[in-house]
């Protein structure tokens, strides 16, 4: 699916295919059944963890919000062999709405990307009040409604069965950060990140649409592009797609950033820039967009790049202008910038370049 941005037109809705990015499960009578505190030995209700690994394994996380003792409960979940498949679980007896705030705040996605599955009618509203933005599952509908298409991102990439382990990885970062005696650059120098930049090959493309669709915050535009069309900007010799990965001591992040380049004179035409949210703290942003500055200067051609304010990606907008970036023209919510193509910055010392040919 594809929609495009006129200028001074709303953001388009994000598709619906693929928009759940979280679902948030409680235990009792959900998870298992009967009450934990009452008797120990609750028993896996059937067919949960089938619907949990399987959508795992399409790239949808999990988490836990339950009202609960929560030794007990994480022992519970240990004894089951499942505690590894949920991310951030809020155990305690918090109201359901503010686990799940804490739970999308630690992971950096939006209410809008949760599902919430609980068994009572009194919890699911009390999320559906705070959090309207949330989907609400009631347990006895788990079967028919885990199959809708929003539950189903259109591509399975290889990324997508390794997100919860890449989200897992980011969180173990985080907390090593917290606890980093130092500036915040060298933690970032203590990481030894590689971000490479490289053409989109074919087998790039899935993950370029489904990041086109995923990324809110650091999404220039808000459009969405979908596997054919990129492979036929990927073939046109009047663009440039390029995809953005990158590393550390930890391990990978995935490709984390696309940009799509239509060439002109004077200009060249920065139409899509984005970057995952996974990389928003790392201090990486600018790096793909001066390396598309000097691609344009050594063209002899100037840069512009189309925005679309959405109210969600104001790092982005802060990341063209710390680039060198100006507004040039607006109309409504869509903006022009233009580069300064000559004043290009260096990576950030802590960043070591790889550009692919």
């Amino acid at each position: 699916m594809s929609t495009t941005t006129e200028p001074g037109l709303a953001v388009p809705a994000k598709p619906v295919q693929g928009r759940v990015k979280c679902v948030v499960w409680d235990l009792d009578h959900t998870l298992w059944d009967g009450v934990l505190l009452e008797d120990e030995q609750v028993r896996l209700r059937p067919g949960m963890v089938e619907h949990i690994r399987r959508l795992d394994g399409l790239g949808v996380l999990h988490s836990i919000s339950s009202k609960n003792d929560p030794e007990l409960a994480t022992a519970k979940l240990r004894e089951f062999g499942i505690d590894d498949l949920f991310l951030c679980p809020q155990i305690g007896w918090d109201a359901k709405s503010e686990s799940i705030r804490r739970i999308a705040t630690r992971l950096n996605l939006g209410l809008d990307a949760f599902a919430f599955v609980d068994d009572q009618e009194f919890e699911r509203a009390e999320v559906e009040f705070a959090l309207p933005e949330v989907t609400c599952v009631d347990v006895l509908d788990v079967d028919e409604v885990l199959l809708r298409p929003d539950f189903h991102p259109r591509f399975v990439t290889d990324e997508s069965a390794q997100r919860r382990g890449m989200y897992r990885s980011q969180l173990e970062r985080e907390e090593l950060e917290t606890e980093f005696k130092g500036t915040s650059e060298q933690f970032l120098a203590s990481l030894d990140m590689t971000f490479t930049i490289a053409p989109a090959r074919r087998e790039d493309l899935q993950r370029a649409e489904e990041l086109t669709i995923r990324t809110n915050q650091l999404n220039a535009t808000g459009r969405t592009y979908s596997y054919d069309e990129l492979d036929a900007l990927r073939e046109s010799p009047d663009h440039l797609l390029l995809v953005a990965s990158l590393t550390d001591r930890f391990g990978s992040y995935g490709k984390i950033g696309v940009a799509l380049v239509e060439k002109g004179r004077p200009d060249w035409r920065l139409n899509m820039m984005l970057m995952s949210c996974r990389v928003m703290s790392r201090g990486v942003g600018s790096v793909l967009l001066n390396h598309i500055m000097g691609r344009a200067r050594a063209d002899g051609a100037g840069l512009l790049a189309d925005f679309v304010e959405t109210g969600r990606n104001r790092m982005m907008q802060i990341t063209y202008a710390f680039s060198g970036f100006r507004e040039v023209s607006r109309d409504g919510a869509h903006v022009v910038l233009a580069a300064d193509t000559s004043a290009l910055q260096d990576p950030p010392g802590y960043v070591v370049l790889e550009v692919e040919q």
